[in-house]
């Protein structure tokens, strides 16, 4: 029928200026907007720390906790670029801090409790077999009884960073320092264990087992740790407004340190760095607070 028939010339027309008129539009800014690459980057890397962290919770159930820890550790990086990234390409967004904390939570938190769980249980000579009768038994790498049920309070770690992470959220005071240890240094400073355990089992003539099997060390680890996560303890943080040095000499030496003692030690270095972080940031609060007072006194 001749009254059906389509006249593409002017539909084709029609469809051009229909384009026009949306790019022409606010709409087609704000949609351009949302497909900025850019805004994403920080949320991508996120989610690679996420990923990492929930391989490594199978590869540590798989009794590879040697490969969780190189996981953890991949992690680590991934997690101090992306806020690296939201910082130099000012792309903050409220869903990109919830995201951090949320894998923050499963690689940092749950992840290391899972660890200390298996590490607590292998130390004391005792291996998973779904029943828990037994009120005590003997810690044979020790020496001293252990109580069974003492394995679970592995899990104090993932308790204490969930209350950690929920309380950086909310939390003004820690834009750029941290009130207590944060939670990928406890969850480095556990996995390092595996690694010293696997590649350094003796320094000279120090058999470093001795310490890092006996459960009892791992128990004071544990609670030392998730103390601390939550401890009104300031700390420096790793974040950098610029390189020069009047404004990150903490920083500057921390990494120096760290850089010198990780060649000389290797993985063993991992723990003194971690308690090295924390010292320095005790002797930095108390070199702030008597420059604030002598500060003081010149004023009045």
């Amino acid at each position: 029928m001749p009254g059906s028939r389509i006249n593409f010339p002017k539909a084709v027309l029609k469809l051009k200026q229909y384009f026009r008129s949306f790019i022409s539009r606010k709409r087609f800014c704000s949609f351009t907007g949302t497909m900025n690459i850019k805004k994403h980057i920080p949320n991508t890397l996120t989610c690679g720390n996420l990923f990492c962290g929930c391989l490594a919770v199978v590869f540590a159930f798989k009794g590879d906790l040697v490969f969780s820890s190189y996981l953890v550790g991949i992690a680590a990086v991934l997690d101090f670029f992306d806020g690296f990234a939201a910082r130099l390409l000012n792309v903050h967004s409220e869903i990109g801090k919830q995201l951090d904390s949320l894998a923050d939570m499963v690689t940092f938190g749950v992840l290391p409790g899972v660890m200390m769980f298996l590490m607590l249980a292998d130390a004391a000579a005792f291996h998973f077999s779904g029943t828990f009768n037994e009120t005590s038994y003997t810690a044979f790498k020790s020496g001293m009884e252990f109580p069974s049920w003492l394995i679970y309070t592995a899990f104090m770690i993932t308790i204490f960073s969930a209350l950690r992470l929920a309380k950086f959220n909310i939390d003004t005071r820690q834009t750029s320092s941290f009130i207590g240890v944060p939670t990928p240094a406890t969850a480095i400073l556990i996995c390092s264990l595996p690694l010293i355990k696997f590649f350094q089992p003796v320094l000279g003539s120090f058999n470093v087992l001795v310490i890092i099997e006996n459960p009892w060390f791992l128990l004071t680890l544990t609670i030392l740790m998730s103390f601390l996560m939550v401890a009104e303890l300031p700390l420096f943080a790793l974040k950098f407004k610029n390189f020069g040095w009047a404004d990150n000499k903490i920083r500057f030496s921390f990494l120096i340190t760290a850089v010198i003692l990780l060649v000389l030690l290797k993985f063993i270095a991992i723990p003194f760095i971690i308690f090295l972080y924390i010292i320095l940031s005790l002797v930095n609060n108390i070199t702030d607070k008597t420059q604030g007072a002598a500060d003081k006194e010149i004023i009045k």
